[in-house]
Protein backbone atom coordinates (compact mmCIF):
# COMPACT_ATOMS: atom_id res chain seq x y z
CA UNK A 1 0.00 0.00 0.00
CA UNK A 2 2.78 2.48 -0.66
CA UNK A 3 1.04 4.44 -3.44
CA UNK A 4 -1.47 7.30 -3.25
CA UNK A 5 -4.45 5.05 -3.93
CA UNK A 6 -3.97 2.97 -0.78
CA UNK A 7 -3.47 -0.35 -2.53
CA UNK A 8 -1.67 -3.23 -0.89
CA UNK A 9 0.58 -4.03 -3.85
CA UNK A 10 3.10 -2.20 -6.00
CA UNK A 11 2.77 -0.91 -9.52
CA UNK A 12 4.46 -3.02 -12.17
CA UNK A 13 7.18 -0.45 -12.77
CA UNK A 14 8.07 -0.37 -9.07
CA UNK A 15 8.49 -4.13 -8.65
CA UNK A 16 12.06 -5.49 -8.42
CA UNK A 17 13.12 -7.80 -11.21
CA UNK A 18 14.01 -10.62 -8.80
CA UNK A 19 10.89 -12.25 -7.41
CA UNK A 20 12.61 -13.03 -4.12
CA UNK A 21 13.23 -9.31 -3.56
CA UNK A 22 9.59 -8.27 -3.83
CA UNK A 23 8.18 -6.99 -0.53
CA UNK A 24 5.44 -9.12 0.98
CA UNK A 25 2.54 -6.84 1.83
CA UNK A 26 -0.01 -8.00 4.39
CA UNK A 27 -3.39 -9.20 3.19
CA UNK A 28 -6.03 -6.53 3.82
CA UNK A 29 -9.39 -7.81 5.08
CA UNK A 30 -11.97 -5.03 5.26
CA UNK A 31 -15.27 -5.39 7.12
CA UNK A 32 -17.63 -2.89 5.55
CA UNK A 33 -21.19 -1.90 4.86
CA UNK A 34 -23.27 1.20 5.49
CA UNK A 35 -25.68 -0.27 8.00
CA UNK A 36 -25.25 -0.90 11.71
CA UNK A 37 -26.30 -4.00 13.59
CA UNK A 38 -25.07 -6.55 11.07
CA UNK A 39 -22.29 -7.99 13.25
CA UNK A 40 -19.28 -6.30 11.62
CA UNK A 41 -17.17 -5.92 14.74
CA UNK A 42 -18.06 -9.35 16.15
CA UNK A 43 -17.21 -10.95 12.82
CA UNK A 44 -13.98 -8.94 12.58
CA UNK A 45 -12.85 -10.04 16.05
CA UNK A 46 -13.56 -13.70 15.36
CA UNK A 47 -11.57 -13.53 12.11
CA UNK A 48 -8.71 -11.80 13.95
CA UNK A 49 -8.52 -14.39 16.74
CA UNK A 50 -8.97 -17.36 14.39
CA UNK A 51 -5.95 -16.18 12.40
CA UNK A 52 -3.92 -15.43 15.52
CA UNK A 53 -4.57 -18.94 16.79
CA UNK A 54 -3.31 -20.34 13.49
CA UNK A 55 -0.01 -18.56 14.10
CA UNK A 56 -0.49 -15.55 11.85
CA UNK A 57 0.48 -12.05 12.94
CA UNK A 58 -2.54 -9.78 12.75
CA UNK A 59 -3.03 -6.03 12.95
CA UNK A 60 -6.31 -4.13 13.19
CA UNK A 61 -7.33 -0.68 12.04
CA UNK A 62 -10.52 0.75 13.54
CA UNK A 63 -12.02 3.48 11.38
CA UNK A 64 -15.03 4.05 13.63
CA UNK A 65 -13.25 6.26 16.15
CA UNK A 66 -16.52 7.29 17.78
CA UNK A 67 -17.84 3.82 18.66
CA UNK A 68 -14.52 1.95 18.49
CA UNK A 69 -16.36 -1.36 18.84
CA UNK A 70 -13.46 -3.49 17.58
CA UNK A 71 -10.89 -1.60 19.65
CA UNK A 72 -13.09 -1.83 22.75
CA UNK A 73 -13.38 -5.58 22.13
CA UNK A 74 -9.59 -5.84 22.08
CA UNK A 75 -9.26 -3.68 25.22
CA UNK A 76 -11.74 -5.93 27.02
CA UNK A 77 -9.68 -8.92 25.90
CA UNK A 78 -6.48 -7.47 27.29
CA UNK A 79 -8.16 -6.64 30.60
CA UNK A 80 -9.76 -10.09 30.94
CA UNK A 81 -6.48 -11.81 30.07
CA UNK A 82 -4.60 -9.86 32.73
CA UNK A 83 -7.29 -10.31 35.38
CA UNK A 84 -7.46 -14.08 34.87
CA UNK A 85 -3.73 -14.68 34.27
CA UNK A 86 -4.35 -15.95 30.75
CA UNK A 87 -2.02 -15.60 27.79
CA UNK A 88 -4.46 -14.90 24.98
CA UNK A 89 -3.10 -14.09 21.50
CA UNK A 90 -3.44 -10.38 20.79
CA UNK A 91 -3.43 -8.32 17.60
CA UNK A 92 -1.66 -5.01 17.19
CA UNK A 93 -4.46 -2.45 17.11
CA UNK A 94 -4.64 1.06 15.72
CA UNK A 95 -7.42 3.65 15.47
CA UNK A 96 -7.67 6.22 12.68
CA UNK A 97 -10.16 8.97 13.58
CA UNK A 98 -11.88 11.26 11.12
CA UNK A 99 -10.17 14.56 10.45
CA UNK A 100 -11.30 17.74 12.19
CA UNK A 101 -10.00 20.03 9.45
CA UNK A 102 -12.65 22.33 8.06
CA UNK A 103 -12.49 21.97 4.28
CA UNK A 104 -13.26 18.64 2.68
CA UNK A 105 -10.06 18.65 0.61
CA UNK A 106 -7.88 19.28 3.66
CA UNK A 107 -9.79 16.71 5.71
CA UNK A 108 -9.49 14.02 3.04
CA UNK A 109 -5.77 14.66 2.58
CA UNK A 110 -5.30 14.46 6.35
CA UNK A 111 -7.28 11.22 6.65
CA UNK A 112 -5.45 9.66 3.74
CA UNK A 113 -2.08 10.49 5.28
CA UNK A 114 -3.05 9.03 8.65
CA UNK A 115 -4.57 5.90 7.12
CA UNK A 116 -1.42 5.32 5.07
CA UNK A 117 0.71 5.90 8.18
CA UNK A 118 -1.30 3.31 10.14
CA UNK A 119 -0.92 0.81 7.32
CA UNK A 120 2.81 1.37 6.94
CA UNK A 121 3.33 1.08 10.71
CA UNK A 122 1.63 -2.33 10.72
CA UNK A 123 2.81 -3.69 7.37
CA UNK A 124 6.32 -4.90 8.36
CA UNK A 125 4.98 -6.60 11.50
CA UNK A 126 1.90 -8.55 10.37
CA UNK A 127 0.62 -11.08 7.85
CA UNK A 128 -2.90 -9.67 7.71
CA UNK A 129 -4.65 -6.42 8.58
CA UNK A 130 -8.32 -6.45 9.54
CA UNK A 131 -10.09 -3.11 9.08
CA UNK A 132 -13.42 -2.32 10.75
CA UNK A 133 -15.32 0.41 8.90
CA UNK A 134 -18.08 2.60 10.35
CA UNK A 135 -21.68 1.93 9.38
CA UNK A 136 -21.83 5.00 7.16
CA UNK A 137 -20.29 6.41 4.00
CA UNK A 138 -17.07 8.21 4.92
CA UNK A 139 -13.90 9.03 3.05
CA UNK A 140 -11.90 6.74 5.36
CA UNK A 141 -14.30 3.90 4.61
CA UNK A 142 -13.90 4.45 0.87
CA UNK A 143 -10.11 4.43 1.24
CA UNK A 144 -10.31 1.11 3.06
CA UNK A 145 -12.62 -0.41 0.46
CA UNK A 146 -10.20 0.49 -2.32
CA UNK A 147 -7.30 -0.99 -0.33
CA UNK A 148 -9.11 -4.26 0.41
CA UNK A 149 -7.85 -7.58 -0.86
CA UNK A 150 -10.87 -9.26 0.72
CA UNK A 151 -13.99 -7.18 1.38
CA UNK A 152 -16.41 -8.78 3.84
CA UNK A 153 -19.93 -7.33 3.99
CA UNK A 154 -22.00 -8.87 6.78
CA UNK A 155 -25.77 -8.68 6.27
CA UNK A 156 -28.66 -10.08 8.23
CA UNK A 157 -30.73 -12.49 6.18
CA UNK A 158 -33.55 -10.08 5.33
CA UNK A 159 -34.64 -7.75 2.56
CA UNK A 160 -34.04 -4.83 4.92
CA UNK A 161 -30.33 -5.61 4.80
CA UNK A 162 -30.34 -6.70 1.15
CA UNK A 163 -31.42 -3.16 0.32
CA UNK A 164 -27.80 -2.31 1.12
CA UNK A 165 -26.78 -4.30 -1.95
CA UNK A 166 -29.58 -3.87 -4.47
CA UNK A 167 -33.03 -2.51 -5.16
CA UNK A 168 -35.49 -5.38 -5.42
CA UNK A 169 -38.94 -5.47 -7.06
CA UNK A 170 -41.45 -6.18 -4.23
CA UNK A 171 -43.71 -8.28 -6.46
CA UNK A 172 -41.27 -10.37 -8.48
CA UNK A 173 -38.26 -10.22 -6.11
CA UNK A 174 -36.08 -9.49 -9.13
CA UNK A 175 -33.10 -7.17 -8.86
CA UNK A 176 -33.98 -3.75 -10.30
CA UNK A 177 -30.52 -2.28 -9.89
CA UNK A 178 -27.53 -1.92 -7.56
CA UNK A 179 -27.70 0.13 -4.37
CA UNK A 180 -25.49 3.11 -3.58
CA UNK A 181 -23.22 0.85 -1.53
CA UNK A 182 -22.84 -1.66 -4.37
CA UNK A 183 -21.99 1.21 -6.70
CA UNK A 184 -19.37 2.44 -4.22
CA UNK A 185 -17.78 -1.03 -4.14
CA UNK A 186 -17.82 -1.12 -7.96
CA UNK A 187 -15.95 2.21 -8.08
CA UNK A 188 -13.48 0.95 -5.46
CA UNK A 189 -12.78 -2.07 -7.67
CA UNK A 190 -12.19 0.19 -10.66
CA UNK A 191 -9.78 2.38 -8.70
CA UNK A 192 -7.91 -0.68 -7.49
CA UNK A 193 -7.63 -2.09 -11.00
CA UNK A 194 -6.22 1.19 -12.31
CA UNK A 195 -3.83 1.59 -9.37
CA UNK A 196 -2.05 -1.76 -9.45
CA UNK A 197 -4.10 -4.22 -11.48
CA UNK A 198 -5.29 -5.83 -8.26
CA UNK A 199 -8.69 -7.30 -7.55
CA UNK A 200 -11.05 -7.16 -4.58
CA UNK A 201 -12.72 -10.39 -3.53
CA UNK A 202 -16.16 -9.23 -2.33
CA UNK A 203 -17.71 -11.66 0.14
CA UNK A 204 -21.24 -11.14 1.48
CA UNK A 205 -21.66 -12.82 4.85
CA UNK A 206 -25.15 -14.05 5.68
CA UNK A 207 -25.36 -13.53 9.43
CA UNK A 208 -28.20 -14.56 11.73
CA UNK A 209 -29.83 -16.96 9.30
CA UNK A 210 -32.78 -18.40 11.22
CA UNK A 211 -34.28 -21.85 10.88
CA UNK A 212 -37.77 -20.48 10.30
CA UNK A 213 -39.28 -18.39 7.50
CA UNK A 214 -37.98 -20.74 4.81
CA UNK A 215 -39.80 -18.81 2.07
CA UNK A 216 -38.00 -15.60 2.94
CA UNK A 217 -34.63 -17.42 3.05
CA UNK A 218 -35.33 -18.87 -0.37
CA UNK A 219 -36.15 -15.45 -1.83
CA UNK A 220 -33.07 -13.88 -0.27
CA UNK A 221 -30.93 -16.63 -1.78
CA UNK A 222 -32.43 -16.09 -5.23
CA UNK A 223 -31.55 -12.39 -5.04
CA UNK A 224 -28.00 -13.17 -3.88
CA UNK A 225 -27.58 -15.65 -6.73
CA UNK A 226 -28.61 -12.95 -9.21
CA UNK A 227 -26.23 -10.44 -7.60
CA UNK A 228 -23.39 -12.97 -7.84
CA UNK A 229 -23.78 -12.89 -11.62
CA UNK A 230 -24.54 -9.17 -11.99
CA UNK A 231 -22.06 -7.46 -9.67
CA UNK A 232 -19.46 -10.13 -8.96
CA UNK A 233 -19.90 -10.88 -5.30
CA UNK A 234 -19.97 -14.26 -3.60
CA UNK A 235 -21.89 -15.11 -0.46
CA UNK A 236 -21.13 -17.46 2.40
CA UNK A 237 -22.70 -18.46 5.71
CA UNK A 238 -21.76 -16.27 8.64
CA UNK A 239 -22.59 -16.21 12.33
CA UNK A 240 -25.90 -17.57 13.59
CA UNK A 241 -28.32 -15.90 15.98
CA UNK A 242 -26.70 -17.02 19.24
CA UNK A 243 -26.75 -15.36 22.66
CA UNK A 244 -23.12 -16.42 23.17
CA UNK A 245 -21.89 -13.76 20.72
CA UNK A 246 -23.40 -11.00 22.87
CA UNK A 247 -21.90 -12.41 26.06
CA UNK A 248 -18.35 -12.66 24.72
CA UNK A 249 -17.79 -8.95 24.06
CA UNK A 250 -17.44 -7.75 27.66
CA UNK A 251 -14.67 -10.29 28.27
CA UNK A 252 -12.99 -9.74 24.93
CA UNK A 253 -13.29 -13.44 24.15
CA UNK A 254 -14.25 -15.25 20.99
CA UNK A 255 -15.50 -18.77 20.49
CA UNK A 256 -11.94 -19.74 19.58
CA UNK A 257 -10.86 -18.88 23.15
CA UNK A 258 -13.52 -20.67 25.19
CA UNK A 259 -11.69 -23.97 25.56
CA UNK A 260 -8.62 -22.25 27.00
CA UNK A 261 -10.79 -20.00 29.19
CA UNK A 262 -12.76 -22.96 30.49
CA UNK A 263 -16.02 -21.71 29.04
CA UNK A 264 -17.85 -18.55 30.03
CA UNK A 265 -18.68 -19.74 33.55
CA UNK A 266 -15.92 -22.23 34.16
CA UNK A 267 -18.18 -25.12 33.17
CA UNK A 268 -16.41 -26.03 29.96
CA UNK A 269 -17.85 -25.97 26.45
CA UNK A 270 -21.47 -26.79 25.81
CA UNK A 271 -22.58 -28.57 22.65
CA UNK A 272 -23.94 -25.22 21.44
CA UNK A 273 -20.51 -23.63 21.99
CA UNK A 274 -18.81 -26.39 20.02
CA UNK A 275 -21.30 -25.98 17.15
CA UNK A 276 -20.78 -22.21 17.15
CA UNK A 277 -16.99 -22.63 17.09
CA UNK A 278 -17.31 -24.89 14.04
CA UNK A 279 -19.46 -22.16 12.49
CA UNK A 280 -16.59 -19.68 12.86
CA UNK A 281 -14.07 -22.14 11.42
CA UNK A 282 -16.27 -22.72 8.38
CA UNK A 283 -16.59 -18.97 7.93
CA UNK A 284 -12.82 -18.43 7.94
CA UNK A 285 -12.30 -21.35 5.55
CA UNK A 286 -14.99 -19.99 3.20
CA UNK A 287 -13.22 -16.62 3.00
CA UNK A 288 -10.55 -18.50 1.00
CA UNK A 289 -7.76 -16.17 2.12
CA UNK A 290 -4.82 -16.73 -0.26
CA UNK A 291 -2.11 -16.78 2.41
CA UNK A 292 -3.96 -19.54 4.32
CA UNK A 293 -4.47 -21.56 1.17
CA UNK A 294 -0.83 -21.31 0.13
CA UNK A 295 0.26 -22.44 3.60
CA UNK A 296 -2.10 -25.42 3.45
CA UNK A 297 -0.74 -26.38 0.02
Amino acid sequence: MPDSNMTSGQSKDDQPSAKSQQPKWPHMIVLGNEKGGSGKSTTAMHIVVALLREGYRVGTIDLDARQKSLTRYIENRRSYSTKNSLTLPMPTEMVVPRSKLRTSDEAEADEKTRFEAAYMALAPEVDAIVVDCPGSDTYLSRLAHTAADTLVTPVNDSFVDLDLLARVNPDTHKVVGPSLYAEMVWKARQRRQVADGGTIDWVVLRNRVGSLHAKNKERVELVLNELTKRIGLRYISGLGERVIYRELFLRGLTLMDLKEAGGLDGKGLSMSNVAARQEVRRLVDALALPFRQSKAA
